[in-house]
């Protein structure tokens, strides 16, 4: 086991507390910028407030492929910091990073020609259609760099370097919270540019986000240096992070497609229900980033002490993660659902917007902790590379439940149905967790020690046979 692998000894909970306070700031700093957005925005009208509520499923669908390029450039660096294999690491650190940057290049030119399709498909018209577009352009434009910064967060974090992996975050997000009401309403005789200003602010806070990034890697462990790619086996490289980087980028692009769904569902209930059910679900966001912080940091404790075969101490990782996510699943639940009121207010003075916002509120924060759970095995599952396992939880909570629930029942039920369709499947997604973990729990600690007594009998039958 190599030295550098400092999670493969030490408290479980204390490197669980470790890693996952950082990196909880680090993702609040990243909700935070649609939460910042819609306030802002909505300051413009409710047509405004609207169209965000139509790119947010879109925006966050295409984050998780950045979301899939930390998962697996922290798995494969984990892994083989784990088993002491340095020169590896430091390989597929920078194999992750560059084919980032190319995945953004190409999504970015995508997005670009079909931005108005995907948008019409989501059931946006006329008015909305303009504004969409005029945010989508410049997203499209500067796309490539959040999967860069994605690339270098992954190689930070396989690292067990949390604290610098959400120093990256907190700079483009602070950096989105300055720039944002100047950009889209103006200030200082400067008329601003509407709501394309909080794509310019998003765009600005990444490429300083990218120049944070590369001077904290260049201080760590493993540096950015492509050179070190030419004795790099690329197709092996590739194919190890593609293994969990493309289920993973699905895994976590499935929910945000599930809500699109739901969108387009609740658009014809009326504008204000679209708008509500937009502030709830921003709301719903930033409540469970410290779920969303224990997902990505699990990744790293469960991948660097699997690489090193101690696989109790990955068990023990994900029972006290379970734990957590149903305490405070539970306990984040409880505040929204009495606060609701105070809480969609925030977002809206417009009476329809703010009662749908609180209807979300009032039924579907009561599936937060079976949601937690199933993240936390996720990550897990990424960890070890089993992404594939994490893929078809996620895809049969959205497409078995989610999304039916709410098609058969929004005629007789409306906006409640689609409200009620988030619960459901996040009620689904304790269960399907829950027997996520216990399978987790058997495999980690019996199939690869069997595997190994396999190995290490065979070895020694060849030593016998060859003696």
């Amino acid at each position: 086991m190599a030295d550098s692998a400092k999670l493969t000894h030490g408290s479980i909970a204390g490197h669980l507390v470790r890693q996952t306070t950082p990196i909880m700031f680090g993702v609040a700093a990243i909700m935070s910028i649609g939460l910042v957005d819609a306030y802002f925005v909505g300051q413009l009208g409710a047509d405004e407030l609207a169209a965000i509520s139509f790119i947010f499923p879109a925006t966050t669908a295409l984050a998780s492929l950045g979301v899939g390029v930390i998962a697996g450039t922290s798995s494969v660096v984990s892994r083989a910091l784990g088993a002491g294999d340095e020169s590896k690491a430091h390989q597929y650190g920078n194999l992750g990073i560059m084919l980032a940057l190319a995945i953004g290049l190409a999504v970015g030119a995508g997005l670009y020609l079909l931005r108005n399709p995907l948008f019409r498909l989501m059931q946006a018209d006329g008015r909305l259609l303009e504004l969409t577009d005029a945010y989508m352009v410049p997203y499209a434009v500067g796309y490539p760099l959040l999967l860069v910064v994605m690339g270098i967060n992954g190689t930070l974090r396989g690292q067990g370097a949390a604290s610098r992996s959400t120093a990256i975050l907190l700079t483009f997000a602070i950096a989105n919270w300055i720039l944002d009401p100047m950009l889209i309403n103006g200030a200082f005789g400067f008329a601003g540019f509407g709501i394309a200003g909080a794509a310019y602010a998003t765009i600005a806070g990444w490429a300083l986000g990218c120049v944070v990034g590369y001077v904290l890697l260049q201080t760590s462990q493993i540096r950015f240096s492509p050179s070190c790619l030419r004795q790099c086996r690329w197709g092996e490289g590739t194919k190890a992070l593609g293994r969990v980087a493309g289920p993973a980028a699905f895994s976590n692009s499935i929910n945000p497609i599930g809500l699109a769904v739901l969108t387009s569902l609740i658009a014809s209930q009326g504008q204000a229900a679209v708008a509500g059910f937009g502030v709830g679900g921003r709301l719903e966001t930033f409540a469970v980033v410290p779920l969303l912080g224990l997902s990505s940091s699990i990744g790293a404790i469960v991948g660097q002490n699997w690489g090193a075969e101690q696989f109790g101490r990955a068990r023990r990782a994900l029972l006290l993660s379970g734990a957590f996510c149903l305490f405070y699943g539970l306990a984040a639940a409880l505040v929204l659902h009495f606060a609701r009121d105070w809480f969609a207010a925030l977002f809206s003075d417009d009476s329809e917007t703010v009662d749908a916002a609180t209807r979300y509120l009032q039924i579907a924060v009561w599936g937060y902790a079976g949601y937690g759970v199933l993240i936390v095995a996720n990550g897990s599952f990424n960890a070890i590379d089993r992404a594939t396992l994490a893929l078809v939880l996620s895809l049969g909570r959205v497409a078995l439940v989610m999304v039916p629930f709410a098609w058969l029942l929004r005629g007789s039920w409306g906006a409640d149905a689609i409200f009620a369709a988030e619960l459901a499947s996040n009620v689904t997604g304790a269960l399907a967790g829950v027997a996520a973990a216990a399978w987790a729990f058997g495999w980690l600690g019996g199939q690869p020690k069997a595997r190994r007594v396999a190995r290490d009998g065979a070895h020694a039958l060849l030593h016998i046979i060859n003696r």
